[in-house]
């Protein structure tokens, strides 16, 4: 089987230094910062997405994004790992994966050079494909990433997606695939229930079960 992952609220927490990265980028400006835990709420859609969530409304225009952005790529790639780990039981689900002959891939919407670290760094060895946010390619849920994934794993086998958004069970309903939506990541339990998922991990071992369904 394919197991594609997300990788933000679904194999990492990153959220505290995605917060502080945004929080310094915004004082670089002059506009306002934001309690770590209100960015649960504003992650999602890729970087710029985030930048613009925590402007100001009146802010919020792709010019300011953009010299945002140029204060919170560096602080980032300095600090992306001051914070983040991975959830309980994922590295155990990980190698567990591995070891039965799955194929296991990464779809992410943060930009493709932090996600590659990010791997690198946490989980070295562990997956064929790592994919994020690239130049000229549309983010989640543009199924676009699926399509090169499983091209590039290059087998016929089954494919199961894992996430913890609306933007990834989004983004495997446009590219054909079962979803699995994971209840510890960014997005709480109940506002997946309320939107009609109808297949929820509340531990990584559940999606173990449920590769072998």
């Amino acid at each position: 089987m394919t197991i594609i992952f997300d990788l933000d609220g679904t194999l990492l927490n990153t959220i505290d230094d995605l917060g502080y990265a945004c929080n310094h980028a915004l004082q670089q400006q002059g506009y306002p910062t934001h309690p770590i835990e209100a960015y649960p709420q504003m992650v999602g859609n890729g970087i710029n997405n985030l930048i613009r969530r925590a402007l100001p409304i009146q802010a919020q225009t792709e010019e300011n994004v953009q010299k945002v952005r140029t204060h919170f790529v560096p602080y980032y790639n300095a600090h992306q790992c001051d914070y983040t780990r991975p959830y309980d039981g994922i590295p155990q689900l990980l190698a567990t994966l591995k070891a039965e002959g799955h194929h296991l891939a990464v779809a992410s919407n943060k930009y493709h050079a932090a996600t590659e670290r990010l791997i690198s760094h946490f989980f070295p060895d562990c997956f064929e494909v790592v994919l994020g946010e690239r130049e000229g390619i549309e983010r989640k849920p543009n199924p676009q990433i699926v399509y090169d994934i499983l091209e590039r794993v290059a087998t016929t086998a089954e494919v199961l997606y894992i996430g913890d958004s609306l933007v990834d069970r989004d983004t495997a309903q446009r590219a054909n695939v079962p979803f699995v939506a994971c209840s510890w990541g960014f997005v709480p339990r109940k506002q997946l229930v309320l939107a009609g998922i109808e297949h929820i991990a509340d531990t990584p071992e559940e999606i173990h079960q449920w590769v072998g369904r």
